[in-house]
């Protein structure tokens, strides 16, 4: 799940790269949803741009201690754990990929539904990453408990 998270992230991005420029949006519904191409030099939010050690150092660190655990739990988590777990790795290692090969990260899906709140622009791997956490923390409240001990 992580490659796949991975290669879908990657060539979404690829295909914004080589045909749009930055600024540039196409309205698929206008004033709800458009494709805006962002170049983010931050984290989430564009924050903490040019702190080399927290956009790199630190998620390298992360991701590999997270497919680590995978790789060290696959026989004792649960499938829920091992997926959420593989998509926040792979949602972090595309964004990661874009801060070493160009130094941002590339973002395009723009929600404008949202009257008083300004949404920011995203792509696949947050996707990845807020699905994954979100599964691991329904994992973790409603199932972690219910599971038998092994």
């Amino acid at each position: 799940m992580t490659a796949a998270v991975i290669l879908v992230d990657q060539l979404v991005k690829r295909a914004v790269l080589s045909n749009m420029t930055v600024g540039e949006t196409i309205p698929l519904l206008e004033n709800i949803f458009h494709i805006t191409y962002v170049q983010n030099r931050g984290a989430a939010f564009s924050m903490w741009e040019q702190q080399w050690v927290v956009l790199i150092v630190i998620p390298t660190v992360a991701l590999a201690a997270g497919l680590v655990l995978i790789y060290i739990k696959r026989e004792t988590w649960s499938r829920l754990t091992l997926l959420s777990v593989a998509l926040i790795c792979g949602g972090g290692i595309g964004n990661l990929m874009d801060r070493i090969m160009q130094g941002y990260v590339v973002d395009m899906f723009d929600c404008r539904f949202f009257p008083f709140f300004d949404f920011p622009v995203f792509n696949v791997a947050d996707i990845s990453i807020c699905v994954g956490c979100g599964l691991l923390l329904l994992d973790v409240i409603f199932l972690e408990g219910k599971r038998q001990v092994k």
